[in-house]
């Protein structure tokens, strides 16, 4: 796979690369969005969740309607009203009563099937969340849900038994494993195409440790050490002047 959108930062000729967390997620969604059902995803920071997501969920594109919604601080129902009233690209002024807004939004939600991809949800609140259900609870409406965030989302989930009770798949993203990055990394980005392993293996041990957040901003800066000292591949010398960067 190529397209490197959905990258943390601005990387030149990066790609998307399948590792085995983001072919279990293809197969997850595509099952949770068949079903018309709700998922978790969770894991660490960097840890790739959103870009595995979203990668998988433009596969489903156009045929599947993909609301994309992001939360950054502890919002209450009227503000996930708000957040879907925009997503949805519904016309005319917000309704001022929560029935009112309800209604409308029910409308709008049985007219076809979608799916929402719901970001950073560990700052989701029992309040927010309990909304999400009661929208997918309504008999009209065909909703798939995702629900995608860090570490802290299982737990904000597992503490509102009414929602997760509903949720139909958990997956957990985790580190790459030390086999993975030797697999993973040299297709990522040509920086890493002709390096040796073992300096795959140095950079992961004293700065990346799995994450590909990390792999991103190292490799950042590597393509930089390389236009600078004007050397062919990556060593060992060059690597520990990226790491210091990131120290």
């Amino acid at each position: 796979m190529t397209a490197a959108t959905y990258q943390y930062v601005d990387l030149p000729d990066a790609s998307v690369v399948t590792t085995r967390a983001l072919l279990t997620a293809r197969e997850n969604i595509r099952d949770t969005v068949a079903a018309r059902a709700m998922m978790c995803i969770h894991g660490g920071a960097g840890f790739g969740k959103t870009l595995a997501v979203n990668t998988c969920l433009r596969e489903l594109e156009p045929g599947e309607d993909v609301c994309r919604v992001t939360f950054r601080a502890r919002p209450t129902a009227r503000a996930v009203r708000y957040e879907l009233f925009t997503a949805l690209d519904l016309a005319g002024e917000p309704p001022r009563h929560p029935s009112e807004f309800d209604r409308l939004l029910k409308t709008a939600l049985a007219e076809r099937p979608r799916t929402f991809l719901v970001d950073e949800a560990q700052w989701l609140n029992g309040e927010a969340f309990e909304y999400f259900r009661y929208l997918w609870d309504e008999p009209s409406t065909q909703l798939a849900i995702i629900f995608v965030g860090g570490a802290g989302c299982h737990t904000v989930l597992r503490r509102e038994p009414m929602l997760s009770s509903r949720v139909f798949i958990w997956q957990q993203f985790t580190r790459l494993t030390s086999d993975e990055v030797l697999e993973v990394i040299p297709l990522f980005h040509p920086v890493w195409a002709d390096a040796d392993r073992e300096d795959i293996a140095f950079a992961d041990q004293h700065a990346a440790h799995g994450n590909f957040r990390a792999w991103a901003q190292l490799t950042a800066h590597a393509r930089t050490a390389l236009a600078r000292t004007g050397r062919a591949r990556v060593d060992q010398e060059l690597l520990r002047w990226a790491f210091s960067r990131l120290a």
